[in-house]
């Protein structure tokens, strides 16, 4: 409200208006490039480097671009397969209205749309790096689009790229690592 208040200031009095503000994506459970809680790491009983709670982090965003129809995240560890990536969440046709997820809706499916990762299943998947390996950086990136929220549930990560190609207004974006 400050900046409305302010905007409004400076119009009446014949200033320049301010910028607008960036779109911004934040946490309340981790800061920007600082490490994930063992809690947020993957759990998976045939894959011995999954051995967290697979909780899913809060996540709040702020200053979406105008026009915004939708939004979809993804959260994806370009280090993970020994380089070649591996996207752990694809959530889309998250309505405009939306301003964040509370922990453990990107794992319960709540809220979205929920697409394929790389292990194969449309919900929340933490991070699994093997132990002894550097620590691997998880970008949350959200991207607001001017798409009605509507696309089918399923698409991976590139099926979703090429769906928001001309229709993405903006992204924001949050790291955290992670190692075992």
């Amino acid at each position: 409200m400050h900046t409305r208040y302010l905007m409004l200031f400076c119009a009446l009095c014949g200033m320049p208006a301010l910028a607008d503000t960036p779109f911004r994506l934040s946490s309340p459970d981790f800061t920007d490039n600082a490490h994930l809680a063992p809690r947020f790491a993957g759990n998976a009983p045939d894959n011995p480097n999954c051995t967290g709670e697979n909780h899913s982090p809060a996540l709040n965003w702020y200053d979406a671009p105008a026009n915004t129809r939708s939004f979809a995240l993804l959260m994806h560890d370009p280090e993970g397969a020994k380089g070649l990536g591996v996207t752990h969440l694809v959530a889309y046709n998250i309505p405009a209205s939306s301003s964040g997820f509370v922990a453990n809706d990107l794992r319960d499916g709540k809220g979205y749309t929920g697409g394929t990762n790389t292990p194969g299943n449309q919900r929340w998947h933490g991070p699994c790096p093997p132990p002894g390996t550097s620590p691997h950086h998880y970008t949350f990136t959200l991207i607001a689009s001017d798409l009605e929220p509507n696309l089918p549930a399923g698409l991976t990560r590139e099926a979703l790229m090429t769906r928001l190609k001309g229709h993405a207004l903006g992204a924001a974006g949050l790291v955290g690592r992670f190692s075992q």
